[in-house]
């Protein structure tokens, strides 16, 4: 098992001041980009991170310590952001991610214990989890969703790089 608590908080604690340093005060372009049809551009992506906070992560750490196996995890919509158009800058959306994600970190060090990540509940989807599992997918997710912001936005130069294509491996598609 590679998952030690510490150094989980050490990227989520991160995350919000990365995504600060890369899309604060860039071109609307950048902010605006995607991969095509039904893809996120970054905007998207960082309100997608504000849901997560808000009803993913820590609601579904509290079920596992509070109810353990008793009752399913609490829904989460993956795409409630996209339901209405985010009129805010980026750096507002920054802001709120920043401020939500530092909150829940308080939560995460203030109730779980070492000793209890591997406490399970259940999941709607895959059944019984681990809260290990679930703050290791927090970490992994964060890494997710950089790694899309980057990809799309080198996308939008995919035309613009010609030959050079060939060596830029986020250019290339499976």
């Amino acid at each position: 098992m590679n998952f030690h608590m510490n150094e989980a908080l050490e990227i989520l604690e991160r995350t919000p001041k990365t995504l600060e340093q890369f899309l604060s005060g860039i071109s609307e372009g950048w902010l605006h980009s995607n991969e095509g049809e039904g893809t996120w551009n970054p905007l998207e992506v960082v309100e997608h991170l504000i849901e997560a906070e808000k009803h993913n992560w820590i609601p579904r750490m509290e079920s596992i310590l509070a109810e353990g196996e008793n009752n399913p995890f609490p829904a989460f919509d993956r795409f409630f952001h996209l339901k209405e158009a985010s009129e805010r800058t980026v750096e507002e959306a920054l802001l709120e991610f920043h401020s939500i994600r530092m909150e829940n970190l308080s939560k995460v060090r203030e109730f779980v214990d070492p000793a209890l990540i591997e406490k399970t509940g259940l999941h709607p989807e895959f059944g019984v989890v681990k809260l290990r599992e679930l703050l290791s997918t927090w970490v992994v997710h964060d890494f997710t969703h950089m790694a899309q912001i980057v990809r799309v936005m080198a996308e939008r130069y995919r035309a613009d790089v010609g030959p050079w294509s060939a060596y830029l491996g986020i250019l290339k598609r499976s």
